[in-house]
């Protein structure tokens, strides 16, 4: 018999997705600005898309872990997608995730880079080694910890973007936005993650999806109810989603600046004042922390049990190794190639999804009908 609903745990479960989905990438302006804003207007066309895609898969993947009660939360992929096809989308989400940890020590080296001039490897260490002790203190504080960090981002980052409409607004008019992007884009200093707007925001729920998966899946088993689920899961999505679009807006009304930039976020944090951009690159770095510790613990959790010694010599180990690559590859590159490559994969997986869900409808259709 389900429970009642927990206000506080849908919360937590929105402000989970939320602190994951936020990333390096989001929190740095870098993957809006590749996979919304270089879009223009359609861009935010490809938001709102995203807003009803991953409404549908957070409440998905938490549902289906309350209701399954997995021993490891990559064994989603083989409810969806079977047992062989099911452990390769395991075995790929797993090293795109540690992929996507590489990605956040890029992202935090060049926030501390441009904005205090520091050198990529300070930003780096800060994160592997905070992303390290949180995965080794355990999930239920990794969760507690980032449902927190997550909303307040969300707030802040939706506050710039507003602050940058408001002053800038005049340049969001058609007459310059599109003249802008065409020059930026013949001059290549605007970096696209797809030809189209709409195959981009399939990517990026696509490469979202191999992060929540096991996550969610895991969460799921917290939750007290199939609508406790659902329901965070949609909250997550649509906060999540709002964010984008307003963040996306600001950089598009900035776009002639922000292109080009390795944090696009910090130009609008210094647009309202120089010492605001100080602590928005702090906030930045919260941001990606928030990320980078469920993307370490996804993948040492998939090969070791959690408490354990081999757990946590396999968690040091990635956090090194991490480090070492991170430094080294410029972070926008890094968000265009991983990023979108991986986000048709996943796609595949969301068209799975999908076909899944209309399957268990006629299913559930021809019980109540026989």
């Amino acid at each position: 018999m389900e429970r009642p609903v927990s206000v506080k745990k849908i919360i937590i479960f929105a402000g989970s997705i939320i602190a994951f989905l936020i990333g390096s990438g989001f929190a740095t302006g870098q993957e809006v600005l590749q996979y919304f804003a270089a879009y223009g207007y359609w861009g935010i066309g490809g938001a709102l898309l995203t807003l009803i895609l991953l409404m549908y898969v957070c409440s998905s993947f938490l549902i289906v872990g309350y209701r399954e009660q997995f021993n490891k939360g990559n064994d989603i992929y083989k409810y969806y997608c079977g047992e062989k096809l099911g452990t390769c989308f395991d075995y790929f989400s797993t090293f795109f995730c540690f992929l996507s940890f590489i990605v956040m020590i890029a992202g935090a080296g060049a926030t501390l880079n441009q904005h205090y001039n520091l050198s990529p490897i300070f930003g780096g260490i800060i994160i592997s080694v905070l992303a390290l002790i949180t995965v080794l203190a355990g999930l239920s504080n990794l969760v507690d910890i980032i449902g927190k960090i997550g909303p307040t981002i969300v707030i802040i980052s939706i506050c710039l973007g507003l602050f940058s409409l408001v002053k800038n607004h005049s340049s969001l008019s058609p007459h310059i936005v599109i003249p802008a992007l065409e020059s930026l884009e013949a001059n290549s200093k605007l970096i696209k993650a797809s030809s189209s707007w709409y195959l981009a925001s399939f990517s990026y729920v696509g490469f979202c999806m191999l992060w929540l998966a096991g996550f969610l899946a895991s969460l799921g088993k917290k939750a007290s109810s199939s609508l406790e689920a659902k329901l965070g899961g949609s909250f997550g999505g649509i906060l999540f989603s709002c964010a984008v679009i307003v963040v996306a807006l600001g950089l598009l009304s900035t776009i002639e600046i922000t292109a080009g930039t390795q944090i696009p976020m910090l130009y609008l944090a210094n647009d309202v004042h120089n010492m605001f951009s100080s602590f928005f690159a702090l906030i930045i770095m919260a941001g990606i922390y928030s990320t980078a510790v469920p993307l370490l613990w996804n993948v040492s959790s998939r090969f070791t049990e959690e408490k354990t010694k081999s757990f946590n010599f396999l968690t040091v180990a990635l956090a090194i190794v991490g480090l070492v690559i991170g430094i080294w590859i410029p972070f926008d590159k890094l968000v265009n190639i991983i990023y979108v490559i991986n986000g048709y994969f996943g796609g595949i997986l969301l068209l799975i999804m999908v076909l899944r869900t209309i399957k268990n409808i006629f299913i559930r259709k021809e019980k109540i009908y026989p």
